[in-house]
C-alpha cells in the first residue's frame, strides 16, 4: 500500500511538473504572440512614414517646379516691360512731332515768300498767324505759360535772379520776367526767371 501510494505521488508530481511546464511553454507562446504582435505595428509604422517621405518628396517637386514656371514667367514679363519702355521713350513725342509738322510747313511757306515780299506789315501778320497756331498746338498738348509779373514771388514756380529795392507795396512781389515759365498738365517744366523787389 505504501509503495502504491509512492508510485500514485510520484505519477501526481509528474503529471503537475508537466502541466506546469505546459503552462510555461503556453506563456512563451503567448509572449512570443505578444512579441510578433508588436512588432507588426512597428513595420506598419515605418511603411507609413516611408510612404509620407515620398509624398513630401513630390510636393517639394511640384512646388519647385511651378516656382521654376512663375520666376521665369516673371522674367519673360520684365524684359517685356523693359522693352515697352524702350520704345516708348523712343516714340513719345511722335504725337507731339506730328502735330507740329504744319507750322513748319508754314514756316517754309514764310520764308519762300519773305524774298519777294515788299509789304512788311504782311509778312508780321503771317509770323503772328503761325506763332498763334503753334502755341494753339502746345496748349492743346498741355502746356500752359505762367503769368508771372506782379505776382508774389514763389519758389515752386520762379527763380530770382536778382532783386530791386523799391516800393514797399512791390515788396516779395515779381517786378519783371526775364524768361517766361512754363508748366506741362501742371508740373513745371521750366522756371520763370524773374526780378524780385525787395
Amino acid at each position: 500500500a505504501k509503495m502504491g501510494q509512492k508510485e500514485g505521488r510520484m505519477e501526481n508530481n509528474e503529471k503537475s511538473a508537466e502541466s506546469v511546464n505546459q503552462d510555461h511553454s503556453h506563456e512563451e507562446m503567448v509572449d512570443l504572440g505578444s512579441k510578433e504582435n508588436s512588432s507588426e505595428p512597428k513595420s506598419e509604422n515605418v511603411q507609413e512614414h516611408a510612404g509620407n517621405e515620398g509624398d513630401v518628396t513630390a510636393r517639394m517637386n511640384e512646388l519647385n517646379d511651378k516656382y521654376i514656371r512663375l520666376y521665369s514667367e516673371f522674367d519673360n514679363y520684365r524684359k517685356r516691360s523693359q522693352k515697352e519702355k524702350a520704345e516708348l521713350a523712343k516714340w513719345a513725342s511722335e504725337d507731339l512731332m506730328k502735330a507740329i509738322l504744319p507750322v513748319i510747313d508754314d514756316f517754309e511757306r514764310g520764308l519762300k515768300s519773305l524774298q519777294e515780299a515788299s509789304d512788311i506789315n504782311a509778312l508780321k501778320e503771317g509770323v503772328e498767324l503761325i506763332y498763334g497756331k503753334m502755341k494753339r498746338i502746345l496748349e492743346q498738348k498741355g502746356l500752359e505759360a505762367m503769368v508771372s509779373n506782379g505776382e508774389a514771388f514763389n519758389p515752386d514756380l520762379h527763380e530770382a535772379i536778382t532783386q530791386i529795392a523799391g516800393e514797399e507795396e512791390k515788396k516779395g512781389k515779381v517786378i519783371d520776367e526775364v524768361e517766361k515759365g512754363y508748366l506741362l498738365g501742371g508740373k513745371v517744366i521750366r522756371y520763370a526767371k524773374v526780378v524780385v523787389g525787395s
